[in-house]
């Protein structure tokens, strides 16, 4: 079956999801909405939610910070806002961010539409799923390249989000998915700027548009995900069309790896390894999987971005006692402290073809340390801990908590888009 039918499919007809995937997108809605909340001072959220503003169009959906604007614009905006921390989800399948993409059109386009809670996240789930499985099907190739799967598989999950609330039917979604195919983009040059959070925003906004021009009957080549000259052939990608098996039945979702570091999620299992550190050590080495070196290895970080994309400056700050869980500890001054610098000299990091993507191997001098962020954490662990870093973040976890496991959708809208300075 040619991939943008059997994706419309998934979409539009309806599905049941597991209980687990159900329990974790509603995690995850709680774990986007917080990060999008304490995200909205930042720099490029400030940039994007003031250019949304002046442009006066339509009071169609809310941004985080306040203030409504078009569809479009919200999914912009809060796409980006959400990803400004980078301290949201991740599925290490799709090899990106998944929330960030699907959340941002969902919830648009079910405030604009007048969409239940239940609808949006149902509609988040199938997006995020489906991404998921783009992700997979585009490969490690895509993003090996240069490609950032946040951008261009999370494009394709905001399509089919918000197609399903916007009442697309089965075609329109094709066509929906060809126009994104057309539109989606996003490198990892971007890494370590405002670029990257960006990357989420124009994922998010494409789902959007593309739905939106289907929907007023402009058509597309819907082989343009996978034929002749689509997405994938041009894009890298590995074209594994088993990446789609059991869709629907089976819920990749449920494997979905949320934060508890405020930064790439690369460096998280040698975060977690060395919470078990006991001493200040002379030497340290770092073996990590070897495609992480190209996404977090920054040796030298000139700015608060860049120490969370360096294994060596976020080791330092957790041999010293930073707490990297703090959204705060990532400022630029850390590359004028003269101990960090001191001790990232002592820091070595080295690739270990041995090692999954997921873990890592700390050696302090002569003691070795080992963390695999494969390990089932158990659902009231994570909710937990989710909760503990949503109060961190916002001090709302129970007001979030309380609108989602409520079910009303403006209960949310209220806490989400409400007043910043509560």
């Amino acid at each position: 079956m040619e991939l943008a039918r059997k994706l419309a499919d998934f979409a539009i007809r309806p599905a049941r999801a597991s209980d687990a995937a159900r329990q974790m997108i509603r995690l995850s809605c709680l774990d986007w909405a917080a990060c999008g909340m304490a995200g909205r001072s930042e720099p490029v959220a400030r940039l994007l939610r003031d250019g949304a503003l002046s442009e006066a169009g339509a009071h169609e959906a809310g941004v985080f910070g306040g203030g409504r604007v078009p569809v479009r614009a919200a999914a912009l905006v809060n796409g980006a806002t959400s990803h400004a921390l980078d301290y949201d989800d991740t599925h290490f399948g799709h090899i990106g961010h998944p929330s960030v993409a699907v959340f941002p059109a969902a919830l648009a386009m079910a405030e604009r539409e007048g969409r239940s809670l239940s609808a949006m996240l149902d509609a988040a789930l199938i997006g995020a799923e489906a991404s998921v499985r783009m992700g997979l099907w585009l490969g490690r190739g895509h993003y090996q390249v240069g490609f950032h799967q946040t951008a261009t598989a999370g494009a394709f999950g905001a399509t089919l989000a918000a197609a399903r609330l916007a009442g697309l039917t089965v075609e329109q979604t094709r066509h929906a998915l060809g126009l994104a195919a057309t539109k989606a983009a996003g490198i990892k040059a971007q890494f370590g700027t405002m670029g990257k959070p960006l990357n989420a925003g124009l994922a998010a906004e494409c789902g959007v548009m593309a739905v939106d021009w289907a929907a007023r009957g402009v058509t597309s080549n819907p082989g343009a995900l996978d034929g002749v000259n689509g997405f994938g052939p041009t894009h890298h990608g590995a074209g594994d069309l088993s990446a789609f098996d059991a869709m629907g039945e089976v819920w990749q979702f449920e494997d979905i790896s949320h934060k508890f570091h405020a930064c790439c999620h690369g460096l998280h299992a040698m975060l977690e390894a060395l919470r078990g550190a006991k001493a200040m050590p002379e030497r340290v080495d770092i073996h990590t999987h070897p495609r992480w070196m190209t996404v977090c290895n920054i040796k030298a970080p000139d700015s608060g971005l860049e120490a969370k994309f360096s294994y060596r400056m976020a080791a330092a700050m957790a041999l010293s006692g930073i707490d990297t869980a703090r959204i705060d500890a990532f400022s630029d001054d850390l590359s004028e402290r003269g101990d960090l610098k001191a001790l990232m000299a002592r820091i070595h990091v080295q690739a270990d073809a041995g090692l999954s993507e997921l873990q890592a191997r700390v050696v302090l001098d002569d003691v070795a340390l080992e963390h695999d962020l494969a390990q089932t954490m158990p659902f009231e662990e994570r909710q937990s801990r989710l909760h503990q870093k949503a109060h961190a973040l916002t001090g709302r976890a129970d007001d979030l908590w309380r609108a989602i496991d409520g079910g009303e959708l403006g209960a949310l809208l209220d806490v989400v888009f409400g007043d910043p300075g509560h």
